[in-house]
């Protein structure tokens, strides 16, 4: 059995409001982990979703303690150095594993979780991040529903795009001409080396 945690971050102000880019300083709204189980066919044995609000986050760091991966998209850029102020020392040292850095790696460039999701697997992110951060300001039953609604879909986005690049060792996507394309791509996990046995003579 193999353990992985997915998981996204909201923010709680846009970049132009700290007058930098460092995600450390936008302050985080709100953190949906998706923490499972799956099997030695890659098959999803168990699974829960969580969700954390700012004053709860100190809360979750048990979800992330020995999982075998930890899955975010763009996550060790943005939902790491995000988390920072609120994290275990530990934590950015865990085995994070980021979806758009493994794209990057083969195609030299970031495509976006949408046009990944929406080719991949036929749906789309059902709001933006942009809102997101509105829906915290706001600050109202209402609004911080959706807030958890949003960050939990696109946790559950994360998690099948990187099931289906799992199994099938491939993702969909639009290049900038508005054409279907196809990247071949491998999550698998390294195989674990035995041991040699000694012989005794």
């Amino acid at each position: 059995m193999l353990t992985e945690v997915f998981f996204d971050v909201e923010t709680k102000k846009f970049f132009d409001e700290t007058g930098n880019k460092k995600p450390e300083e936008l302050g985080v709204s709100l953190v949906s982990v998706y923490k499972r189980t799956i099997d030695e066919d890659l098959k999803e044995v168990e699974g829960v979703m969580h969700s954390f609000f700012e004053q709860e986050i100190s809360n979750m760091w048990t979800l992330f303690q020995n999982a075998d991966r930890i899955i975010g998209f763009n996550s060790i850029k943005f939902d790491v150095p995000a988390l920072k102020p609120y994290a275990p020392g530990y934590f950015s040292k865990l085995a994070h594993f980021d979806i758009a850095a493994e794209i990057k790696k083969i195609l030299g460039r970031r495509i976006s979780l949408n046009t990944i999701a929406k080719n991949t697997l036929g749906r789309g992110k059902i709001d933006s991040g942009a809102n997101a951060v509105l829906y915290w300001k706001k600050g109202d039953p209402e609004s911080l529903a959706l807030l958890k609604k949003y960050c939990e879909e696109d946790v559950a986005i994360t998690r099948d795009i990187y099931d289906f690049a799992l199994l099938n060792k491939r993702l969909k996507f639009l290049d900038h001409w508005n054409n279907p394309r196809e990247i071949e791509i491998d999550f698998s996990y390294a195989k674990k080396e035995e041991t040699p046995q000694i012989g005794l003579f």
